[in-house]
Formats: C-alpha cells, structure tokens, sequence
C-alpha cells in the first residue's frame, strides 16, 4: 500500500513578511473543505496574536480560483458547526492586521467569491467568472450579504444573489467588488507590484490605517473624528519620535 502523504489541501507559506494561502484543492474546484478552513483560521489567529506578516496572498492552483465550500453537514448540529467556522474564518480575516490581496486567476463562485471580495484588494483575470449561485439552488447567501452592502449599493449587487448569474470582471469591478481586473499573463506579476508597494509604506502607519478605515465604516461620524483626533496625534508623536 502507498503511504505517501497526499498534498495539503491548502498550502500555508511565509517569505519574508508575505503570507501566502494556496488553495490546493483543484480536483474539487478548490472548494473549501473543514481541514482547509481549520489550517486557515490557525494561522490567522496566530497573526492577530503576534503580527509578524504585513501582507496575506490568497491564491489557488489549477483553472479555478474557488467555487465554493464543501457542505457535508447532515444535521442541526453539524450543519451549524459547519457554518460557525466559515464565518469565523470570514470575520478573522476582515479583521487581519495584515493587508490582504486575492489573486483570482479563474472562476470564483459562492464562498470563493466571497473570500475574494473581503480581502482588502481583489485582483482578478479577465476571463473569470464570477457568481453567487446558491439561490439557484434555494439557499440565501446569507454569510456573503451580511457584508456585501460594504462594497456596492443595494441595487447593484441584489439581483447578483438573488437569480446566481455569473458576471464578468467587468460588472464587478463596476459595482465595486473588484480592484482591479488583469490579463491572465499579468495577473501574477500586477499581485507582486502591488505587494510591493504595500511593504513600502511605513508598517505601523500601515496597519492603522486599515483599521482605522474598516472600525469607521461601522461607527458614526462623531465618534469617528473623536479617534480621528486620537489616531492623528499620536501618529504625529511616533512619526516626530522617529526622526
């Protein structure tokens, strides 16, 4: 009998201050399975408890980016642990210190789309599809709409859940889903660029700013520009502390 250890499902990998999830899950279409949402969900909570990478990378193998999340529960129980833990993953990763970039190089549909719209960039290639197909099935996305409303208007993005068509890039990026869209062959090399910039900037100042801009999209404007004064002055402190 071959004992030989089948490839990770998702491979975990750091360079330098780069973080990078591959989803290695091709023969499903990349679905997501409990294993790859455990690994994933691990190594998050091991960053927000010590931030040692600036940048996280969701890419996949194969022609796929994801077209969804395995769903093998049979019951209340397991069908509720089941989504407890997509969730989880979805609410770690919004809430990263890291700047998150999806590098979807193919179809994202359902969870992968998802996932891919809540990384702080989503670079997409050109000839993707793009989908919320879960109603054609009956089943209200509800832990995609729970955050979609954040990145486009209502009118735009309802009947994208509703009916499950597939987009294009195109209508994504004009409905705010997407950052950028790129040829197939630039796809990889546009992610890098862009990487770069990201770990030029001033770490500190960095990761500030990606919470300050995620915890004011959810408090009202008062309050905002109390930690606006907060956030500025002591920015201003470390800044001149540095010199």
């Amino acid at each position: 009998m071959d004992h030989a250890r089948l490839p990770d499902p998702v491979v975990i990998d750091r360079s330098g201050e780069v973080l990078t999830f591959t989803l290695n899950n091709a023969a499903a279409g990349n679905e997501i399975t409990a294993p790859m949402f455990d690994a994933m969900i691990a190594a998050l909570r091991s960053e927000a408890t010590v931030p040692t990478a600036r940048v996280l990378r969701v890419r996949a193998r194969g022609d796929v980016f994801c077209t969804g999340r395995e769903r093998a529960g049979t019951d209340a129980v397991s069908i509720h642990r089941e989504v407890t833990r997509l969730i989880e993953l979805k609410r770690l990763l919004r809430a990263s210190p890291m700047i998150s970039i999806a590098e979807v190089q193919g179809d994202a549909f359902g969870f992968g789309f998802g996932l891919a719209i809540l990384c702080d960039f989503t670079l997409v290639a050109s000839h993707a599809r793009l989908a919320f197909p879960e109603m054609r099935k009956g089943l209200p996305p509800a832990a995609i709409m729970a955050y979609l409303g954040r990145y486009a208007l209502p009118k735009q993005v309802f009947p994208m859940v509703l009916f499950g068509d597939a987009i294009t890039p195109d209508a994504a990026l004009n409905a705010g889903l997407v950052t950028r869209i790129s040829t197939p062959d630039a796809l990889q090399a546009d992610t890098d660029a862009l990487i770069d910039r990201i770990i030029a900037l001033d770490e500190t100042g960095a990761r500030q700013c990606k919470s300050f801009f995620q915890n004011a999209e959810e408090s009202s404007l008062e309050h905002n520009f109390r930690c606006a004064t907060e956030t500025l002055t002591v920015s201003a402190l470390r800044l001149m502390a540095s010199k």
